[in-house]
């Protein structure tokens, strides 16, 4: 385990602070990073998150932040496109750190008006380039979102996820699934394409009659914070439904912070606080959940360790123009 420096449980890790400011002071005004956690007994994968996002103006140098989730148990972590500029981040930021998969995506949210303006499919001719990198290894996120999509942009959603489904299809690989109030025509439409070889239900937010139907056609359930809200039932509920061999975990950090830090920006390194809970659910210890995760993630993305060489002058400073993004 990473030996990284101002990682100490109870105190938000270093490269996490504002510069001139203390953990304390940071912890008082409930605003900043949340403390560590006690690492995990048997490290994990971070299955989803977003390097590139940064938590309002503030942002942590990729080889840091990976760093102080290694530090609190976590080795690994797949970086997420939503569109062209963070599915470019993401192929350059696999080479700089090997500690990174990849998956590249048009996010559901985003394609409806890239059809509008014509240029959906060109978008979806880079993704697909970029998506032959060797350690670029799921399609996602993709699929729908009814939530933030009214009724004139689903058929051009549905359409944007038919074509990712498509590319999985034809590359071999993962396919990271973003269901927001949609999961009937998310399974519908899963069946009607046919699934590629390994489905990941990004963020899962169904109940144990998704969980069930996941069970049953061998889709992976990624577990985020959102399982440790106190009036998550339904999601307590598909989490003991789910097969365990099924099950994921993920932060889709800065987003979707676990109790009892809701709220807060959230990280990888905070992955052990949703494993303790789901391990606590499922009356397993950390380190027995701890490994199926591990074997899970790599059973559902291959190895994180390849023979491509890693180019460590790659571009990887997150952020670039991109702003903070609402909860997707």
């Amino acid at each position: 385990m990473s030996k990284c420096s101002g990682y100490v449980p109870g105190s938000t890790p270093a490269a996490y602070l504002p510069e001139g400011t203390g953990a304390d002071a940071v912890r008082h005004k409930g605003k900043g990073y949340p403390p560590a956690p006690e690492p995990l007994p048997v490290p994990v994968m971070d299955n989803h998150t977003h390097f590139d996002f940064p938590a309002g103006d503030f942002r942590v140098a990729l080889g840091a932040a990976l760093d102080a989730a290694e530090a609190a148990g976590v080795k690994g972590a797949i970086q997420v496109g939503t569109d062209l500029e963070s599915s470019r981040f993401t192929a350059k930021a696999v080479d700089a750190d090997r500690r990174l998969l990849g998956a590249v995506a048009i996010h559901p949210n985003d394609a409806p008006q890239l059809a509008a303006e014509g240029t959906l499919d060109t978008a979806l001719a880079e993704i697909e380039a970029l998506a032959a990198h060797p350690r670029i290894r799921a399609i996602g996120e993709t699929g729908l979102d009814y939530f933030r999509t009214g009724e004139d942009g689903l058929e051009r959603q549905q359409y944007s996820f038919r074509r990712h489904m498509d590319i999985a299809k034809r590359l071999g690989l993962a396919l990271q699934i973003h269901d927001r109030d949609a999961h009937a025509d998310v399974v519908r439409l899963l069946k009607e394409e046919g699934a590629p070889g390994t489905v990941v239900f990004h963020c899962f937010s169904g109940d144990a009659e998704l969980a069930r139907i996941c069970n049953e056609n061998g889709w992976y359930m990624s577990f985020s914070g959102t399982v440790t809200f106190k009036n998550s039932h339904g999601l307590h509920q598909a989490l003991a439904e789910a097969d365990r061999n099924l099950l994921l975990v993920e932060t889709d950090a800065p987003f979707l912070t676990p109790h009892p830090h809701r709220g807060r920006p959230n990280a990888s390194y905070m992955v052990p606080y949703t494993v303790r809970f789901m391990a606590d659910r499922l009356d397993l210890t950390a380190a027995e959940l701890g490994e199926s995760l591990a074997a899970n993630t790599e059973r559902a993305y291959g190895s994180w360790t390849d023979t491509r060489s890693v180019d460590a002058t790659a571009e990887t400073a997150p952020g670039g123009t991109r702003g903070a993004h609402p909860e997707r």
